[in-house]
């Protein structure tokens, strides 16, 4: 392709096409677009879109005008003028993937390419986190996502990219697509030396078998040593290409004076090998160029199955970063709905109106303003029964609509939409390691240096012993323990337990949730919008002044427009048709109440005892009666006097009795905790069969309730709830839940979202968290009780190298397979 060619790409508005930065295929539901030489060209990623952007800025665009063919590479894809420009410390470069932490912390998101087992994992977290300047590493090792954060005032991003790079691995921003491409990348080239191995191991089999079944005298000694040279040259490129990877790797490991899984791998293949070549040189006795590349092929082999396995577990985290639609169809001139346009949806602006036909995905958060009809939010919440909408209901971005047409006015786009504020919290999920994955990644470790220690001394034993066979029990010890097993057996079933839970409607957004989860046997739940649906409803008005109920309602929705409790909702919704009057000096107290001036007078509503201490007055004599008659009640008073009280009532969810029985059946303690009246929080636990509940309490008093449970060594506290009031609390708790329609803080502060806000998601959750941990308990102990029955056998010469490769190898799929169990969970209904 000439350079003419290259600028006079199409301008390429739909379909799957080449990028015009990189070459590479561009996914059709990609969105990137940068204006070049006066048209629009496509990019594949928002990394080559960045790039495209830098270089155009810059006044590089000749790059483009003079290039005559694509780049073999993404570092290629960048001209040397833009590399000198320190393009990834661009702070337009980085608004994609860095985000502030602090004055002078960042934090990226990238992806990594070349890891290929949880070895890779423990190196480049342990060589990126000694680098000077940098405050913490995590990197996942099923999705290959990293997290790192940094003092921009001691290191540049470019130079954490640079010593990842010294290591021999590669770091991107990380885009979806291009996550997708190096997947689809791996598997080709895995698959290439597979077949390449097993080509070989079947045409070296055919060599050798006359060997061994030739009785003596029957097979001359040329004959024989054409047999051995012809094995040799298929060997080479088992070893050279197919085996090279272990090779690299292992290199790389002892260069850095570390232990990686690759090395005992290498050091099996390489030794056999280099004895068979040496055998074949110098006529001696013995070649095993078939067990050398059977080895080779089954190893490969299970590890290919085992990368399948483990891209099918986190293709459902990554599918959120897949949802969203190219395009939105924008009504420029509402309300004529006559003339819409096509317009890409990353040019979305808030306040914008759009339409989105049955069968499209919605592009952005919003308001309906016309239409009715049905979305499938499924993907988002778990929930597989198509939800109604009309006008004045909430959109979310990435749901379906599968009825008629809805008209909708976008309130969030990008990163402030709902999908992206749930990728974010599974990305830190993702990258959060719980305790029990620590900790077997430091066991495996240990196991490596274990293991060479005894490969060596049972080779240097076996020459005295054997020494024709020496080389071979060396090399079956070496291979037939390495601890791949071990280390997948953890982060495998967390990732798929993490995208089982998330199909439920059950958002995991701390690393150590699940496990945490599993351990929990005190469930302590919020009233108002947990246990209950938090609707309330204005049932009646007690006047306590010279003002009429229709004055009062007015005066305590003025007041509570500034509160996002449910009591407030109530109230202002009991006041939708009237006229509130004008209120200055708003001021919430957490968990108690409000306060605001009206027409200069000073006005309290909230909880009567909070209103009574604020106000300096007697409780009202009328206030014991009123609240016998069950609800939540709340007190409104003026620097004069009372002025009345108002009773809310709340309906109980109707999943709450289902959940709450199943944990009672399993021996987990129950409690309730609200800042309602101690009379209705009884009322309602006593329904649903809790023996503990705790009402008139404040944020802080629930917070002293749970750290009081936990000074029980044994006690292991999950909180549930949902407003701004209980962010303190879900911090307080071992494990929290928020329910997905409570505050943004309440759900920023859990550690699992129910973004269906449906209890028996959280009760199936609990189920899936304990099989989770079965199935890791069941990995390790298949791991340790392999290596410790196969170990033994293997230094006592029973096991041969082909037989110790299949047994590695069958081990580690073995562990994927039984984590892969954890996706049969059937969605919430």
């Amino acid at each position: 392709m000439t350079a003419a060619d290259l600028s006079a790409a199409p301008t390429q508005e739909g379909g799957d096409v080449d990028c015009y930065h990189c070459g590479l295929p561009t996914p059709s539901n990609t969105r990137h677009y940068v204006r070049i030489d006066g048209r629009e060209r496509r990019m594949c990623c928002i990394g080559c879109e960045a790039v495209a952007q830098s270089i155009v800025d810059n006044g590089l665009i000749d790059y483009y005008r003079h290039r005559d063919a694509m780049p073999e590479t993404r570092r290629e894809a960048m001209p040397v003028e833009l590399q000198e420009l320190g393009l990834f410390d661009h702070p337009d470069f980085q608004k994609s993937f860095v985000r502030p932490v602090g004055e002078h912390e960042r934090e990226a998101s990238l992806i990594l390419e070349g890891i290929t087992c949880a070895a890779c994992v423990w190196l480049n977290e342990r060589h990126v986190a000694h680098q000077d300047g940098v405050s913490a590493v995590e990197i996942n090792y099923a999705t290959r996502r990293a997290r790192v954060r940094w003092d921009e005032r001691r290191i540049k991003l470019s130079d954490i990219l640079g010593a990842i790079q010294a290591i021999g691995y590669r770091a991107y921003p990380y885009d979806a697509q291009r996550s997708e491409q190096l997947a689809e990348r791996e598997r080709r080239s895995m698959l290439w030396r597979v077949f390449v191995a097993g080509f070989g191991m079947m045409q070296v089999m055919m060599y050798a078998f006359p060997v061994y079944v030739a009785a003596e005298g029957d097979m001359s000694w040329d004959v024989e040593l054409l047999l051995r040279w012809a094995s040799l040259l298929l060997t080479l490129p088992v070893v050279l290409y197919s085996a090279a990877p272990f090779f690299q790797r292992a290199v790389r490991d002892i260069r850095l004076r570390r232990l990686g899984m690759d090395v005992p791998v290498a050091l099996g293949v390489g030794s056999a090998f280099l004895a068979s070549l040496w055998a074949t040189l110098s006529d001696g006795p013995e070649v095993y160029f078939d067990s050398v590349t059977m080895f080779v092929f089954f190893l490969l082999g299970g590890r290919y199955l085992e990368m399948l396995a483990r891209q099918k577990a986190v293709r459902g985290v990554e599918e959120l970063g897949k949802v969203l639609p190219s395009f939105a169809e924008r009504l420029a001139a509402w309300p004529d709905q006559a003339q819409g346009e096509r317009v890409p949806a990353s040019q979305l602006e808030v306040g914008d109106i759009l339409r989105v036909r049955p069968g499209e995905v919605i592009a952005a958060d919003g308001l309906v303003v016309d239409g009715v009809g049905e979305v499938n939010e499924a993907l988002l919440t778990g929930e597989s029964l198509p939800v109604a909408k009309q006008a004045g209901d909430r959109l979310t971005g990435g749901s379906i609509n599968v009825s008629s047409p809805l008209v909708f006015r976008v309130e969030q786009v990008g990163d402030s939409t709902r999908l992206a504020a749930i990728r974010r919290l599974m990305e830190r999920a993702a990258m959060e390691k719980p305790r029990v994955a620590t900790l077997s990644d430091q066991v495996a470790g240990w196991f490596i240096l274990t293991l060479l220690v005894l490969a060596v001394l049972t080779g240097v034993a076996w020459y005295f012993i054997d020494s024709e066979r020496a080389l071979w029990v060396f090399v079956s010890v070496l291979v037939v323990a390495c601890p791949c097993a071990l280390s997948l057996a953890t982060p495998t079933a967390l990732t798929v337990g993490t995208d089982a839970m998330a199909r439920m409607g059950v958002l995991v957004t701390r690393g150590h949730a699940i496990e945490t989860l599993a351990h929990a046997n005190h469930f302590v739940f919020d009233k108002t919008g947990t246990l209950t649906y938090g609707r309330m409803r204005l049932e009646e008005v007690l006047p306590l002044g010279p003002q009429a109920a229709a004055e009062l309602i007015a005066l305590a929705a003025a007041i509570e427009q500034g509160s996002e409790h449910p009591v407030a909702a109530g109230l202002s919704e009991a006041a939708a048709t009237m006229s509130l009057p004008q209120v200055t000096e708003l001021r919430a107290q957490t968990g108690q109440g409000m306060q605001g001036r009206i027409d200069g007078q000073l006005l309290w509503i909230g909880r009567p005892q909070y209103v009574a201490d604020a106000a300096g007055l007697v409780m009202p004599a009328a206030l014991d009666v009123f609240a016998r008659q069950g609800g939540t009640v709340v007190a409104l008073a003026a620097e004069s006097g009372w002025l009345g009280v108002f009773r809310l009532a709340d309906t109980v969810r109707a999943e709450a009795g289902t959940l709450v029985q199943q944990l009672s059946a399993e021996g987990v303690r129950l409690g309730v905790l609200s800042g309602d009246s101690p009379r209705v929080v009884a009322t309602i636990a006593a329904e649903l069969g809790i023996a503990q509940a705790q009402g008139g309490m404040s944020p802080q008093g629930k917070q002293e309730w749970i750290a009081q449970l936990q000074r029980d060594p044994q006690a292991v506290v999950a909180m549930v709830g949902d407003g701004v009031n209980d962010a303190p609390v879900l911090a307080q708790a071992h494990v929290s839940v928020a329910m997905g329609g409570g505050t943004d803080l309440a759900r920023n502060q859990a550690d699992i979202v129910l973004l269906n806000e449906n209890l028996v998601s959280l009760g199936r959750a609990v189920a899936l968290a304990r099989k989770t941990l079965r199935i890791i308990r069941q990995n390790l102990w298949w791991s340790f009780t392999y290596n410790f029955i196969s170990v033994p056998l293997a230094m006592a010469g029973l096991v041969t190298p082909w037989m110790a490769g299949i047994g590695m190898a069958g081990s580690s799929l073995l562990v994927v397979l039984n984590a892969m169990r954890l996706q049969r969970v059937p969605r919430v209904k």
